[in-house]
C-alpha cells in the first residue's frame, strides 16, 4: 500500500468514527476536523479551518491553558452554531514530529447530551420516589389522608378482610396495592378481579377456575384467581356488583378456606387474604336485598374510607406537582410549570371525578399546551362548566364512618355494652369492636347511652 492510498484509507477511517476529531496547531488554530465533528458542532469544515476553539464560547478550551498542553480528559460544554449547548467528553493529546518537537494537538469529543438527559430523568424519578408526601404511590398530606395512611399500615399487618370505601376516582386500587406492598404477603401474588366487568358465569370461572368440559368452550382445566393468589392478596374491585349466588360461594370460601373449580366437587385449599373495594353504600344494598348481610359483615372487618378530593382540597397542589413531574418526564415537553391563575381554577373546581379527573385534566393540558407555562385555556372545557343544582333536591353524603358508628352504637345498646355480644351481632371479632369503640371515642355504657 503506497503513501497516497494509505492517506485515503486513514481519511475514510477518521470520517467513519462517531466521535468528533479536531487537530489544532501550536498557534491554537484548527487545521483539520472529521465529519462527526462537523455534525456535532453544526459548523462546516470550511467554517472551522483557521478559527480557534473560542468559536464554541464554552469551556472546551480552557482560557489559561496552552493550545498544546499535555493529554487531558474532562467533561465540557460546547455551544453549537445554532446557539444550543451540548454536554461532551473531551480527550486531547499532543502531537510531536519525529524529532520530538510539539507540532499541535489532537482532540476528540463525545456527545454526552443524551446520557446527561437520561441521568437527569433518573434523578427526577428518584426524587419522585422519595417524595415525603408520597405514601406508596398515594399523594397527600392532609389530615384525612394521614388517617388513611395509618389505617393502611394497620390493615397491612393483619390477615383480616379489608374493604375500601370511596367514590370513583379516589384511588382505591392504589390503597389495595399499598396494603399488599407493606404487608407480610408482599412477596406473594397480588391478583385483581373487577366484579363489575364479568357475567356471573364468567366471574365464577375467573375466581374459582374450571375443569375441562365444565361448559362450552372449556377445553382444558384452568386455575382461577384464588389459586393464583394463594398465600397472597386477592383484590375484588367493585364488590357491590357481585351477584348474590357468587356472594354465597365466596362466603363459604372465606369461612372454610376451600374452593371448588366450576364443574368439579374436589376441594382445593386456599390461603388468600381478601381486599375489596366499592363506591356503593353496601348497607343500602343489604336493605334492598341486593347484598347478603352475612357476606357484608364477613368482608367489612377492616373498613378504610377514602375522602373525596373536594374534602381534601389542600392536597390538590401536591397532586398537581406529582402528576406534572411525571408527565413532563414522559412527554419530554418544554413546559416549566403551571400559572397561578390556572392553579386557582384547579383549586376551585369541585372534582366530581376526584383524583382520576384531576389527572385527566393535566394530561389534556399537556396535549394542548405549546408554551412554557400551562394557561387556563389549556384546561378541558368541563372544568369551567358550572353545575346547576336542582332546587328542592335532597343532598346525600357518602359517609360510611357515620354508618359504621351507628351500627356499633346499636349493637352495643342491644348487648347492654357487652363487647363480646356486640361482636357476635356485628359478625366481627371482639378486638374489632374494641378498635371501633376507641376510634369513635365510645368508652363506656354511660357514654353509649348518652350518644343515643
Amino acid at each position: 500500500m503506497i503513501g497516497r492510498e494509505l492517506d485515503s484509507f486513514w481519511k475514510t477511517v477518521v470520517n467513519t468514527i462517531r466521535d468528533g476529531i479536531v487537530i489544532i496547531n501550536t498557534s491554537g488554530a484548527i487545521v483539520s476536523v472529521n465529519q462527526a465533528f462537523e455534525k456535532i458542532t453544526g459548523y462546516s469544515r470550511e467554517e472551522l479551518i483557521g478559527r480557534t476553539c473560542k468559536i464554541f464560547a464554552s469551556d472546551f478550551h480552557q482560557q489559561d491553558a496552552s493550545p498544546c498542553d499535555e493529554s487531558e480528559q474532562r467533561k465540557c460544554q460546547i455551544r453549537r452554531k445554532d446557539g444550543s449547548h451540548i454536554h461532551a467528553l473531551k480527550n486531547s493529546a499532543t502531537l510531536k514530529d519525529t524529532a520530538g518537537n510539539i507540532i499541535g494537538t489532537v482532540g476528540t469529543i463525545t456527545d454526552l447530551t443524551e446520557i446527561i438527559e437520561k441521568e437527569n430523568q433518573l434523578k427526577a424519578y428518584r426524587e419522585q420516589l422519595h417524595n415525603e408526601n408520597d405514601f406508596h404511590g398515594i399523594v397527600g398530606s392532609s389530615a384525612p389522608m394521614r388517617r388513611v395512611f395509618d389505617m393502611i399500615e394497620n390493615a397491612a399487618h393483619s390477615d383480616a378482610p379489608v374493604i375500601i370505601y370511596g367514590e370513583s376516582g379516589t384511588g382505591k386500587e392504589l390503597v389495595s396495592r399499598a396494603i399488599h406492598e407493606i404487608g407480610t404477603r408482599k412477596d406473594k401474588p397480588f391478583i385483581k378481579v373487577n366484579c363489575a366487568s364479568l357475567t356471573e358465569s364468567l366471574l365464577e370461572s375467573e375466581l374459582f377456575g374450571h375443569v375441562r368440559g365444565a361448559y362450552t368452550g372449556a377445553y382444558k382445566d384452568r386455575a382461577g384467581r384464588f389459586e393464583k393468589a394463594d398465600k397472597g392478596d386477592l383484590f375484588l374491585d367493585e364488590i357491590g356488583d357481585l351477584p348474590l349466588a357468587t356472594q354465597i360461594k365466596l362466603l363459604r370460601v372465606l369461612e372454610e378456606k376451600v374452593i371448588e373449580r366450576v364443574g368439579s366437587s374436589a376441594p382445593i385449599s386456599t390461603d388468600v387474604r381478601i381486599i375489596s373495594a366499592t363506591n356503593q353504600d353496601l348497607l343500602t344494598l343489604v336493605e334492598k336485598g341486593k347484598f347478603r348481610k352475612d357476606f357484608y359483615f364477613r368482608i367489612n372487618v377492616i373498613p378504610i374510607f377514602l375522602p373525596s378530593l373536594r374534602d381534601r382540597a389542600e392536597d390538590i397542589p401536591l397532586l398537581v406537582e406529582s402528576f406534572f413531574r411525571k408527565m413532563r418526564l414522559k412527554n419530554e415537553k418544554a413546559i416549566d410549570g403551571i400559572r397561578e391563575d390556572t392553579m386557582d381554577i384547579l383549586m376551585r373546581h369541585s372534582w366530581p371525578g376526584n383524583v382520576r379527573e384531576l389527572k385527566g385534566a393535566l394530561e389534556y393540558s399537556f396535549v394542548t399546551c405549546h408554551t412554557n407555562m400551562i394557561h387556563p385555556s389549556h384546561l378541558p372545557e368541563t372544568i369551567f362548566r358550572q353545575k346547576k343544582v336542582q332546587s328542592g333536591g335532597k343532598q346525600t353524603t357518602f359517609n360510611m364512618q357515620e354508618i359504621e358508628r351507628l351500627e356499633l352504637l346499636e349493637a352495643l345498646e342491644k348487648s347492654g355494652g357487652n363487647q363480646s355480644q356486640a361482636a357476635k351481632i356485628l359478625g366481627v371479632s371482639r378486638v374489632t369492636v374494641w378498635n371501633r369503640m376507641k376510634r369513635y371515642n365510645l368508652q363506656s355504657k354511660r357514654r353509649i347511652i348518652s350518644e343515643r
